[in-house]
């Protein structure tokens, strides 16, 4: 088994990533912090390059390619945010890419990625497995697969989000991260544990992509059918080999989010912040206004994960219901 990520190499991570990743700013927003009676500190990695937190773990794992991995290239699979930040990552590094992406992920992430110049083959993500279309493809044509949360690399460049959210604000009470594979909050998780060991972590999943939830309760990684969600970021069956051992270590606890509730998050940040915030990206403000009774007086923060949406998708999802 690959070993598991520490600290140090979050650390070692964001060096690799200065100069290349932004420091994405943390907004605040005094109707937010009175609706939940606490200080918010708001991560904004929608505004990260390629719209996303994912860049960080993407860049941080192919500048460690050795000059064959650098020549053969890079696979992926990907339902839009890692395969964006792959491609990208090896456009500035030099090198090849394929991504497999699902025939039914947003246009816009798919148009992106090829955008970036990357190869993409689309996949049936409710009849295929696209980890084993992967892995026969980094065979066939000599590549090196880089997953997209499994990976220690992956999981010390997505903690350095939360790593600049306690360095440039201080200790907090507490932090939600987002939820799919738990790449993001493994390596936030490592973050709080060093520089804020008295914060707690929730990690925030979709109630109808509930696996790692059901997995802390069981002791062990729980399988589920693809989740039917909007937060398509989310849509995982099962979290990490790598990244469970570290939540069940340092994770408080594990939330969720309706879908609902995610359009009303993404209302607000468009309405009151004037940021387009994908629904995965709204998980965990949805669970920090959800939880305000038992936040209130605290320092909280939260990564908004990305935003990267259709733009008619995303004008669809905020049309308010027509009344009968």
């Amino acid at each position: 088994m690959a070993q598991i990520p520490s600290f140090a190499d979050v650390e070692a991570a964001a060096q690799r990533l200065r100069g290349h990743a932004h420091r994405t700013p943390v907004m605040r927003s005094r109707m937010l912090d009175a609706e939940v009676g606490a200080q918010i500190f708001l991560k904004c990695e929608n505004l990260q390059r390629m719209g996303a937190f994912k860049f960080r773990g993407a860049f941080n794992a192919l500048s460690q390619f050795t000059p064959a991995q650098r020549s053969g290239g890079v696979v992926a699979f990907s339902s839009g945010n890692h395969a964006q930040a792959v491609a990208l990552s090896a456009r500035m590094l030099g090198m090849p890419a394929v991504i497999v992406m699902p025939q039914d992920a947003p246009a816009s992430k798919i148009e992106a990625t090829r955008g970036y110049g990357a190869e993409v083959l689309l996949y049936d993500r409710y009849t295929e497995d696209r980890e084993a279309i992967g892995q026969r493809l980094a065979q066939e044509r000599g590549m090196t697969l880089i997953p997209p949360f499994d990976h220690a690399d992956v999981i010390a460049g997505q903690g350095t989000a939360a790593l600049e959210l306690l360095q440039d604000h201080g200790p907090l009470d507490a932090l939600f991260v987002c939820v799919g594979g738990g790449g993001l909050i493994a390596g936030s998780a490592l973050s709080a544990h060093a520089l804020a060991p008295q914060c707690r972590v929730y990690g925030v999943e979709p109630e109808a992509g509930n696996d790692v939830q059901q997995s802390l309760a069981s002791g062990e990684r729980v399988q589920i059918p693809v989740p039917v969600t909007i937060a398509d970021g989310a849509q995982t069956q099962q979290v990490g080999r790598l990244t469970f051992p570290i939540i069940q270590r340092h994770v408080h606890a594990i939330v969720t989010a309706s879908d609902a509730q995610l359009v009303e998050g993404m209302r607000f940040m468009a309405a009151y912040l004037k940021l387009v915030v994908e629904p995965t990206g709204c998980l965990g403000l949805a669970a920090v206004r959800a939880m305000a009774s038992q936040l209130r007086g605290q320092r909280v923060g939260v990564i908004l994960s990305g935003g990267n949406i259709d733009m008619p998708r995303f004008c669809a999802l905020l049309q308010p219901a027509e009344k009968p």
